[in-house]
């Protein structure tokens, strides 16, 4: 039902944009978040925006170059990735959730979509 894409192979510096679709429900009230997992490592969030757009949370690893919005119409998710970095090398996840406020623990979301794998070179 999440259907994320828009990943890819970029130099260090370089922008990415990728997309979250969703079908078969409508997300629009629905929490919606970006984490990422790096071989060896936790998944952890990236972005994580409010049903209404008007909330939005980053942590310092990325605050400043990635910007996540989303397209209510298109029920869709965007994360606008720039000044991409090697250690930004990860798949990519999006994900949906019914609760309320930022959520970003991985445990507060119910829907998953496939992962996009985006690698960045140095």
């Amino acid at each position: 039902q999440l259907q994320a894409s828009g990943g890819g192979l970029v130099q260090a510096g370089g922008s990415l944009r990728l997309s979250c679709a969703a079908s078969g429900r409508t997300f629009s009230r629905y929490v919606m978040g970006w984490f990422r997992q790096a071989p060896g490592k936790e998944r952890d969030v990236v972005a994580v925006i409010d049903w209404s757009g008007g909330s939005t949370y980053y942590p310092d690893s990325v605050k400043g170059r990635f910007t996540v919005s989303r397209d209510i119409d298109k029920n869709t998710v965007y994360l606008q990735m720039n000044s991409l970095k090697p250690e930004d090398t990860a798949v990519y996840y999006c994900a949906a959730s019914v609760g309320v406020g930022i959520l970003i623990k991985e445990i507060s979301y119910n829907y998953w979509g496939q992962g996009t794998q985006v690698t960045v070179s140095s």
